[in-house]
């Protein structure tokens, strides 16, 4: 938990095995070394070794999240991150009398490492997980776990803020408390126009802060469920589900209710002079589009499947190391056709990718814009979208709806390797990532600072 804009924050890594943290959402300015992503901005935390991320809250509150940042190991290593407002600063709505953070996560049977290990052995798709968690604990629902279930007590005529954080892997997420209305009036760390809704869409990585009132007299089902638009893939279809306790608990879960009209409500931002100001730009210097997948159980970005090095691509930047990307990253697809309704690999129609590390070049100050297009060739699917070290326009992490599209803005005013992917993690896996590297600006409040002492070495 942190308090206010500007408040610095330490944490300290010390690693039994070998791993690193992403500090999902915050906005670094100039601490693109304490980032996190493997091979992007570091080399992973050896057994024994300790590393200190140093960064400065810069404008932000709300409900983040921390996780690791190698293989698989997110699933079960992650946490909340709390940023409430400075001293003197309240919320832009009214005040709750309590707040609760709820994760949504899985629970497996298998070690993490090991799917993901087998995964890219077979060329196959992720397993389901074995249950569906709320805060750890399963629910009534799942064999063997009738008493592990996540419960909040509450007074009548009461508000409360639900903090609620998507940790799953590879699932969307539903969210509802049964005959309850929700206000959204946050996501991903950004205040947003507040909007009542009886259930949440949850992708991986995104988080909603949201107002409840407890408005009845007996006890109601929190429930969250599995979404997969992806055909043929199997997963769990098994229900997990909590209590908001007035009195007595009820068993009885509603049908949720269709994602659609959900993330069409999401749409814009609280301004307010106290708060992180709205500033979409409304020129670009630059634009890229997101391409197809490069092929069956492998993904791609503008025909490109990224390739991690084995080494820090921030590291190779500032040290002048050569071979290990380029940067002739396309802005656009280099291979054109049916994206969405299919386009099988043949003589007439290539959609074969390449495989490689190519970076895209932006200049400091650049208004950038991103088109995002969704892809059928093999299969039509949601993707959320997450660009490190950027709030953009959209919010945080996007969902980009199958077969269809999405327009992001940002400023690159942030420099360093900024790593953009899918938050599923079997299509980060798979390649469907890549990286701007931003270049330095004028004078020191814009140019990279040299790397922290005690930075991890491959």
């Amino acid at each position: 938990e942190l308090t206010g804009s500007n408040s610095l924050y330490y944490k300290t890594v010390q690693n039994i095995n070998y791993t690193h943290c992403q500090w999902h959402g915050v906005r670094r300015r100039l601490t693109c070394w304490f980032d996190g992503p493997a091979y992007i901005t570091q080399c992973p935390i050896q057994a024994g070794q300790n590393f200190k991320y140093r960064f400065t809250l810069l404008n932000q509150r709300g409900t983040l999240f921390w996780h690791a940042y190698i293989s698989w190991l997110r699933a079960t290593v992650h946490g909340p991150l709390i940023i409430y407002p400075k001293q003197g600063v309240g919320y832009p709505f009214q005040p709750p009398v309590e707040e609760h953070v709820i994760i949504l996560g899985e629970y497996w049977l298998r070690d993490v490492q090991g799917l993901e290990r087998h995964v890219k052995e077979s060329g196959g798709g992720p397993p389901g997980s074995d249950a569906y968690t709320l805060n750890g604990l399963p629910g009534p629902l799942h064999n063997c776990s009738r008493d592990d279930v996540y419960t909040i007590n509450v007074s009548k005529g009461k508000n409360y803020l639900l903090r609620i954080i998507n940790a799953a892997l590879n699932m969307e997420h539903f969210f509802m408390v049964a005959n309850h209305t929700m206000t959204v009036v946050e996501t991903d760390g950004e205040y947003t126009k507040p909007f009542k809704t009886t259930f949440l869409m949850l992708t991986p990585g995104q988080t909603y802060n949201v107002l409840i009132k407890a408005d009845l007299s007996i006890g109601k089902n929190m429930a969250m469920a599995p979404y997969m638009p992806a055909k043929n893939v199997p997963f769990l279809m098994k229900t997990s589900c909590g209590i908001l306790r007035y009195a007595s608990p009820t068993v009885k879960v509603d049908k949720l209710a269709q994602k659609s009209p959900f993330s069409d409500q999401v749409k814009r931002l609280y301004p307010n002079h106290q708060w992180s100001p709205v500033d979409v730009p409304l020129a670009i210097d630059n634009w890229t589009q997101r391409g197809p997948d490069g092929g069956i159980f492998a993904a791609s970005v503008n025909n490109v499947t990224f390739r991690r090095p084995m080494v820090s691509l921030l590291n190779a930047y500032y040290n002048n190391l050569q071979g290990y990307y380029s940067t002739d990253f396309p802005d656009k697809p280099e291979k054109m056709y049916d994206f969405v309704n299919g386009a099988p690999n043949n003589i007439s129609v290539d959609t074969q990718s390449a495989i490689g590390t190519q970076v895209s070049i932006l200049e400091h100050g650049w208004a950038v814009q991103v088109i995002f297009q969704d892809t059928g060739t093999v299969g039509t699917e949601k993707h959320p979208i997450h660009l490190h070290g950027f709030s953009f326009y959209l919010l945080g992490t996007v969902g980009v709806p199958e077969g269809r599209w999405a327009v992001i803005r940002f400023r690159a005013d942030n420099p360093g390797m900024r790593f953009m992917h899918c938050h599923l993690e079997v299509h980060t896996t798979w390649g469907l990532s890549m990286a701007f590297l931003v270049k330095n600006g004028k004078g020191k409040m814009q140019n990279l600072p040299p790397p922290p002492p005690d930075l991890p070495l491959c």
